[in-house]
Formats: structure tokens, C-alpha cells, sequence
């Protein structure tokens, strides 16, 4: 048993541990954008003068000797893998010429994964059958996807009762804080389709990009990867547990481009599948929910049948980014690429695109993180998917089954 002034001790070295942390981070985030991507702590603490990149880096390596002394082997894991990707920032910010493999290794504790052509080819192949019809494949996909999608003035009228059964099935399966909450709107001109920004005291908001149609078919699965059990479960989730019960103030912070967002958006990815099976989503979105939006049931069921054929082929996001950042294959090439391999429109493959040149590594925490989750959670069963939500598990930890 720890004696009093000993935990006290230990206590306000945890503490001195997690100011460093954000103080790192931040120093970090001055010098790039969109790193920080919610803080809510310490106000002193956020300081962004910038700062010598050396320096940054020397800090990061005084921080990852420190963690030695955190007591809590959850907590030293957790912060250790963040360390270790602040420090690949500053090494790369020391002007560090680091291949593109590396980097994502250093800064997400994966590996980048791709698919060979021939693969991808076959799935292609596959799918173009599974779409029925003449003409060009587009032309026939994208008439398609126009009979099943919801105008930008309804999307959030639709939005609210699968949002509505989607937090009951959290609650009733996972548990929700007492007050979590966020608001949800509508944007235009974004690299991504949705977004979930955590705003603290267990709230956040969520975003849906409407530069492109926005179809019934994938609303459920944006909507439970942002809200319900996705993304605002995890942040508000690990809020009450983390910073309100253990005091761990790092968990007021969120950042991007670290190891922590491959296991959120494995949690994001898998979150509508842990509420209700395929069937159940198909047989949703062809009754109630086509009858809430005034469509066609047989128009929903047979993108239904096209997507899932789609999903078949698959790494294309990441096998062009290593066409562009690994092998600095021209940009146009690479939208090219993304435009056949995902049967999509020149300014959907360019809106990819700008999504890869933007957030570069980013992209493998969809495919490698969904993996990583979905292998855990076959291993843990409905505890695992819970404990996900609720406790600081890295990557690495998941490889391995958790600790």
C-alpha cells in the first residue's frame, strides 16, 4: 500500500506529466495546423509562441524518459505512444528527411497498407457487374445515387430519429456520461464528409459536409461514426472516466495525427455495426427510414447491393497515397487513379485527393484502425467495445490483444 505522502507524491508527478504533454503539444501545434484538435483544460498550459524545433525535440526526449515514473501502467503506455509520435513531429519539423513509411509508423504505430493493382482490378471487375445496366459506369452509378439521395434542407429532419435510436442502442449497450450532448449542422468546402469536434464538459459537434449529395444509404454510418457510438461516445466517454474520475488531465486534449486516432476512428468505423447487424440496417433504411425521406424502398436496396460489392475493393485511399507521398507520383496520375478505382466523379476523387494531401498519413487510421478494432473486439466481445470507449488503449495494445 502507498502511504499518503507517497501518493501525493506520485499524484502531482502525474500531474507535472500531463501539463508537459499539452504544453509539447502545443508548442508543436504553432508550428502545424489542426494538430490540437480540442483542448480544454488548463488555459496557462495551451501556449503557442513558437518555439526552436530542436528544443521541441529535446523536449519530446526529456518526456519520454520522464514517463518512467508514472505509476499507472495504462496511463504510462497511452502517453508513451503519444510521446513518441510528438517526437516524429519534431524530428520532421527539425527538417529530418524521413521516408513516407516511416513517418506513418512514427506517427501512428502502423504500418501503411495498399493493395496490388491486379487485386484491385478483380474487385473492380466484380463490381462493375454487380451494377447492372448499359452505358458508362459512372453515368449509371450516378443515377443511381441520385434517386436515394437526401436534399441538403432535410438531411437533419432524417438525421433526428436515427440519431434518436442510435443513442438509445449506445445507452442501453455501453453507457452514456449524465449530460453528454452535442449539436449537429450543416458545411460546405471540406476535405472530409463529417466531423466530430470535441468542445469538453461532454459536449462536441458535429459537422456534415454537404459539398457532395448526401445519400440515405450512408446516414446511419455517418451519423454513428461521428455521434452515437462513435466519436462523441469515445471523447465524452473518456471525459467522465478518465479526466472527472482518474484526474488525467492529457484526456482534455485531443490531437490529431497521433496513434490515438487510429484506435478513434477504428471506434468510428465499427460503431454502427456494434448497435445492429447489416440486416437489420438494410431492413431500417428500406422501411422506416425510406418512408421518413420519400424514397423508393427498391432504389435503397439496390445501392445497397452496389455498395456492398463496393466495399470489396479495397485500400484504395491509402495505395494513392503511397502513389503521392511515397513515390511522388504526379498529382493527376493519382486522381486518376482514385476516380477508377472508386467509380467516382472528378471532383469526388479530387476532394480525396485534397483529403490525402492535407492529413497525408491520416488516411491508414480508417482502414488499419477498423481492423484493429474489429479484431479486438472479436477477441474481447461487447467488454472490448466498451473498454475502448472508456479506457486509453494504443495500437500497439491492440495488436496484442490488450494488456
Amino acid at each position: 500500500m502507498i502511504k499518503p505522502r507517497t501518493y501525493k507524491r506520485f499524484m502531482l508527478r502525474g500531474m507535472d506529466i500531463a501539463e508537459r504533454y499539452i504544453r509539447l503539444a502545443h508548442g508543436l501545434a504553432a508550428h502545424i495546423d489542426g494538430l490540437v484538435d480540442a483542448y480544454f483544460g488548463p488555459p496557462e498550459w495551451a501556449e503557442t509562441t513558437k518555439r526552436d524545433p530542436k528544443r521541441l525535440l529535446l523536449e519530446a526526449a526529456d518526456l519520454l524518459s520522464a514517463l518512467d515514473d508514472v505509476p499507472d501502467a495504462a496511463r504510462r503506455e497511452w502517453l508513451r505512444a503519444q510521446a513518441a509520435a510528438l517526437q516524429t513531429h519534431a524530428r520532421l519539423l527539425s527538417g529530418e528527411n524521413i521516408p513516407f513509411a516511416e513517418e506513418v509508423r512514427g506517427l501512428y504505430d502502423i504500418a501503411p497498407l495498399g493493395a496490388e493493382l491486379a487485386e484491385l482490378d478483380v474487385a473492380l471487375k466484380a463490381f462493375e457487374d454487380s451494377v447492372g445496366g448499359t452505358g458508362p459506369l459512372l453515368e449509371r452509378l450516378e443515377a443511381l445515387r441520385a434517386k436515394v439521395t437526401v436534399p441538403d434542407g432535410d438531411v437533419l429532419r432524417v438525421a433526428q430519429p436515427i440519431l434518436a435510436e442510435l443513442r438509445k442502442r449506445t445507452a442501453e449497450k455501453f453507457g452514456l456520461p449524465d449530460g453528454e450532448n452535442f449539436s449537429i449542422q450543416l458545411v460546405k468546402d471540406k476535405p472530409w464528409g463529417g466531423y466530430n469536434w470535441p468542445l469538453g464538459n461532454l459536449q462536441s459537434r458535429i459537422d456534415l459536409n454537404t459539398d457532395f449529395p448526401v445519400r440515405l444509404t450512408a446516414l446511419p454510418d455517418l451519423l454513428a461514426h461521428e455521434g452515437y457510438a462513435g466519436h462523441h461516445t469515445e471523447h465524452a466517454s473518456k471525459e467522465a472516466r478518465l479526466v472527472r474520475e482518474n484526474g488525467w488531465q492529457e484526456h482534455q486534449m485531443q490531437l490529431m495525427l497521433t496513434p490515438e486516432c487510429v484506435v478513434s476512428e477504428g471506434i468510428a468505423m465499427n460503431a454502427l455495426e456494434m448497435l445492429m447487424p447489416r440486416e437489420e440496417v438494410e431492413t431500417w433504411l428500406s422501411g422506416e427510414l425510406a418512408q421518413l425521406a420519400g424514397l423508393d424502398p427498391d432504389d435503397i436496396l439496390a445501392l445497397l447491393k452496389v455498395s456492398a460489392a463496393q466495399e470489396k475493393i479495397r485500400h484504395v485511399s491509402g495505395t494513392a497515397a503511397l502513389m503521392l507521398l511515397g513515390e511522388g507520383r504526379p498529382e493527376k496520375e493519382v486522381q486518376d487513379f482514385l476516380a477508377h478505382y472508386s467509380s467516382s466523379t472528378p471532383q469526388r476523387a479530387a476532394q480525396s485527393l485534397r483529403f490525402i494531401r492535407t492529413y497525408r498519413g491520416y488516411i491508414y487510421t480508417y482502414s488499419v484502425g477498423h481492423k484493429l478494432v474489429r479484431d479486438y473486439v472479436a477477441a474481447k466481445g461487447t467488454a472490448g467495445f466498451k473498454a475502448l470507449l472508456q479506457e486509453p488503449l494504443t495500437p500497439e495494445q491492440l495488436r496484442r490483444g490488450g494488456m
